[in-house]
């Protein structure tokens, strides 16, 4: 994790506009110019923050960083063996307090911002994009942060608040923003009071952290209180969406499939009526529908006029890895998306079959180190709304590729689909496109927009997109 610099500010008044409960050992008019958690990155003038993780604990290496210059430190509990010239905070938990540290050290930038957060299982990063553009239109400078801009869906608490505070130092004034559920629980946006947050859905993913979907929820559901948002949009045809709804603490909006008429859905775009608007956005699938509907009403709520929303919606771009359509001349279509829960899969099934007019092939795999109770799931999900389905690698990272297809492939039903398992995943998509006839559509799942495929521990450059686009000129050349 790196350091971050922020102008000189003494112990005493970082930890009165933090508004955290601390007691500080030793000289709290020290002044500090930077802050982080990884002590191999501290300099003369830095806090070193000590957070307790499942592999590290940070307070095993405050010796590291004093050699380093260290000037204090952020604690759970007081160490005796640190010098008296060092300034020690002692909190209850590092941890939940570092969002609300970070943000004090780099003077609130949130609150320079208009902050939009967005949560939910499934589509995050699409409807963050269409609002965006909304936004865009409508004059605002915005910037998107999320699954397509970092490593994590959310950065970590001093990250994120350093990039706030470059935007605002840039001249950004919106920010739209994905937070995840890991980052809700780690009290990542602590110190981000958000002016508008959006609930897409929820479904069975990340239990491998959670534990249940009743922890999973809980860990959504703590954007939605006035501790961290003003007004929140939320998804009434989701069953936990409706729950927010109805038992809102803030002043919330719900919005519908039922908002909307006159859908219209292809591969390459949606179209739709609402609130007497002809909406059209150049992003296909059914999924997409709702994802634009959280957008625009969210953006109605914040003031947007109509014809931002219109040409928003118009102008936007395509996000890669959702529902991205790979052109070609070889009468098939063929579709790359992110979709890698049991929810987010049926849907882009689904979607696809609605506009597939002869077979729907499916390539998808599960990833490593992740919630395995999914895996059956989705092979059932598979083979009961696909005519051809090919089981194969996604990231297996630490684990046996074989095993992850093993666990899927328990899953699959024999309703007529035809399937078949093929771990090496390049050698999948191709099978599934030379495979293809006229009016077929592909559909590869599970990756979407990332380069790399993670096993054991190596990030392997691969991109399902181009792996397809390859597929799809040797099937030119077959053909010749």
């Amino acid at each position: 994790m790196p350091r971050h610099s922020f102008s000189p500010l003494s112990v005493d008044s970082l930890v009165m506009h933090a508004d955290i409960s601390a007691r500080i050992v030793g000289d709290s008019q020290t002044i500090l110019t930077g802050i982080s958690q990884d002590s191999r990155n501290i300099e003369s003038g830095d806090i070193l923050c000590c957070v307790r993780g499942e592999s590290f604990d940070g307070h095993r290496f405050i010796n590291e960083a004093l050699e380093r210059g260290c000037s204090a430190v952020l604690v759970d509990q007081v160490d005796e063996s640190i010098s008296p010239s060092i300034t020690q905070i002692i909190v209850e938990d590092v941890r939940s307090v570092l969002g609300r540290i970070a943000s004090a050290a780099f003077r609130h930038p949130a609150s320079s911002l208009k902050m939009v957060g967005i949560t939910g299982t499934n589509g995050k990063t699409s409807t963050a994009a269409i609002l965006g553009s909304v936004l865009s239109m409508h004059g605002a400078s915005v910037h998107v942060m999320g699954t397509l801009t970092g490593s994590r869906t959310t950065p970590e608490s001093i990250d994120l608040q350093a990039q706030l505070r470059s935007l605002v130092d840039s001249g950004v004034d919106h920010v739209v923003m994905e937070v995840s559920s890991h980052a809700l629980q780690q009290h990542r946006v602590d110190g981000i009071v958000f002016d508008l947050s959006i609930f897409t859905n929820l479904g069975h993913d990340h239990l491998d952290f959670h534990g249940t979907m009743e922890n999973y929820f809980a860990a959504k559901k703590s954007l939605f209180t006035s501790q961290l948002s003003r007004c929140a949009v939320v998804n009434t045809d989701d069953a936990y969406g409706q729950q927010l709804f109805l038992n809102a603490e803030i002043r919330t909006t719900g919005f519908s499939a039922s908002d909307v008429t006159d859908v219209s859905i292809s591969a390459q775009r949606v179209a739709f009526s609402w609130r007497s608007l002809a909406i059209s956005l150049p992003i296909g699938g059914t999924f997409s529908v709702a994802n634009a509907i959280a957008a625009i009403t969210a953006a109605a709520e914040m003031g947007v006029s109509d014809s931002a929303i219109l040409s928003g919606c118009a102008q936007v771009a395509t996000v890669p890895g959702r529902f991205e359509s790979i052109p070609n001349d070889a009468g098939i279509d063929v579709v790359v998306d992110f979709a890698h829960t049991p929810e987010a899969l049926r849907g882009l099934l689904t979607s696809a079959r609605m506009i597939t007019q002869a077979q729907l092939i499916v390539v998808f795999g599960c990833g490593g180190d992740r919630d395995s109770a999914k895996r059956p799931v989705m092979g059932g999900i598979a083979t009961e709304v696909a005519d051809v389905v090919i089981v194969t690698s996604d990231n297996p990272r630490s684990e046996d590729p074989e095993q992850i297809v093993a666990d899927v492939m328990q899953g699959v039903s024999s309703n007529g689909a035809r399937v078949s398992s093929i771990v090496n995943r390049e050698k999948a998509i191709e099978s599934a496109i030379l495979g293809a006839n006229r009016g077929d559509m592909v559909v590869v799942a599970g990756k979407g927009h990332e380069l790399t495929q993670e096993i054991h521990g190596d990030f392997l450059p691969f991109s399902d997109v181009a792996v397809a686009q390859v597929a799809l000129l040797k099937r030119k050349e077959n053909l010749k």
